[in-house]
């Protein structure tokens, strides 16, 4: 079976991007096969000091997002680091970057400094809220942009702190969003021959996740009430506590309803006045929710499961990541992709998505050293070696095979 793992094989990427984002896009843009040169300051990236966990002296969400990748080491603090930096976008069909609007512009690696003589190049800005605008010169992380787009008004429930989502869903989000913008930028390229800036931000991601909720809003005027596990438009469509554990039921659908009802054992529930139509069902849902506990709660979550599913009804056990790591699709999916280090061994992670047992059983690259490649992707750019000794002496680059360290910061190795 062909995988999209060798799609965009002959395409070369430069990415300037840390922590979640930007590395996500350009993680998926190499697992299609992409060369990605990962352009980090001397210390390293933010990505590699965020932890626990660890593996190594670098964070494990740093190896998360940076597979695949060839890293290299400049000081655009230096003239030496960024003449570096704009040959090696010279010779680059993407740029992805994820610096606050302008910082680019001013090191002189800016898209209109290429455009004119690299039409073709496609140059994607990653930042937190967009390219102009009153915000544009705000930063923002994950879980800034979780709290000013109003996600985290939909998390938890009424009375409680506000809650946001514990993996960063946003950075994620906002980094298949720039694979789908490179993706299509490609597609139109290759009938125009013109490349362009996109403007990917995290904000405009955040609100696209929030689709229903906020169509919903503007459509009434009514804010969403935090409901913690409960869908807000359906019901019964949420956990429910077991004799062990909690258990998620989807039985909204008139049928399942009724399906539900008669398993529990409340037949007359389905046709009670205040249960009988969902929206009915989200209006008195502490009361249906009560009584649907009371018998949920006399077996355990392993005893109904199977009991639902036999009925047809909507069902999964609130699974820990220790559950998940039992989950019987998860092998057949090939989901979790194995990573094998030099130093650190085989490491374990999420890996390409779609078509995912076949693409993953295919080998990939461990995240990058800080600087591993750096005289390797020069070499291939053109730089010879007086010229690659001359950029170290003058601090421009670094190359560990040159045994040039640089004081890093802890758990920041390079």
């Amino acid at each position: 079976m062909t995988t999209l793992r060798h799609a965009l094989d002959g395409l070369t990427v430069v990415d300037f991007t840390q922590i979640g984002a930007g590395p996500t896009c350009t993680m998926l843009l190499a697992d299609m096969g992409a060369r990605v040169v990962k352009v980090e300051s001397p210390e390293g990236e933010l990505g590699r000091s965020l932890g626990p966990g660890w593996i190594g002296e670098d964070a494990a969400l740093y190896h998360g997002f940076n597979r695949n990748k060839l890293g290299v080491s400049l000081d655009l603090k230096t003239q030496g680091g960024v003449a570096v930096a704009r040959r090696l976008v010279a010779g680059a069909d993407i740029v992805v970057e994820s610096m606050r609007p302008g910082v680019m512009s001013r090191l002189g690696l800016g898209f209109d400094t290429f455009a004119g003589e690299h039409p073709g190049l496609i140059y994607c800005s990653i930042s937190a809220y967009g390219q102009t605008g009153p915000y544009a010169q705000r930063a923002g992380v994950d879980g800034i942009v979780q709290a000013d787009s109003g996600l985290m008004s939909l998390i938890g429930l009424e009375g409680a702190e506000p809650c946001k989502v514990q993996a960063p869903i946003v950075d994620v989000m906002t980094g298949y969003v720039a694979v789908m913008a490179v993706l299509a930028k490609l597609a139109q390229r290759a009938r125009d021959g013109q490349g362009g800036q996109l403007d990917v931000s995290l904000l405009n991601a955040a609100l696209a996740l929030q689709q229903s909720s906020i169509t919903s809003f503007l459509a009434d005027a009514q804010l969403p009430v935090r409901v913690g596990s409960a869908a807000p438009y359906s019901a019964p469509n949420q956990a429910f506590e077991t004799r062990d554990g909690w258990l998620m039921i989807a039985a909204y659908m008139p049928e399942r309803w009724t399906k539900l009802c008669a398993l529990l054992g409340l037949p007359g529930l389905a046709t009670d006045p205040r249960f009988a139509t969902s929206p009915l069902r989200v209006a008195n849902r502490l009361a249906m929710v009560e009584i649907l506990t009371g018998v949920l709660k006399t077996r355990t979550t392993g005893e109904w499961l199977p009991l639902l599913r036999a009925a047809d009804i909507l069902c999964a056990r609130v699974a820990s990541y220790e559950d998940l790591a039992r989950h019987p699709q998860l092998g057949v999916n090939g989901m979790l992709a194995q990573v094998e280090h030099p130093v650190h061994g085989t490491i374990r992670m999420p890996g390409f998505p779609v078509d995912s047992a076949q693409a993953n059983a295919q080998p990939h690259r461990p995240a990058p050293s800080c600087g591993e490649h750096t005289r390797q992707v020069l070499r291939e750019s053109g730089f010879d070696d007086a010229e690659i000794g001359s950029l170290l002496r003058a601090g421009a680059i670094r190359c560990p095979d040159a045994g040039d360290r640089v004081a890093a910061p802890a758990h920041a190795a390079c």
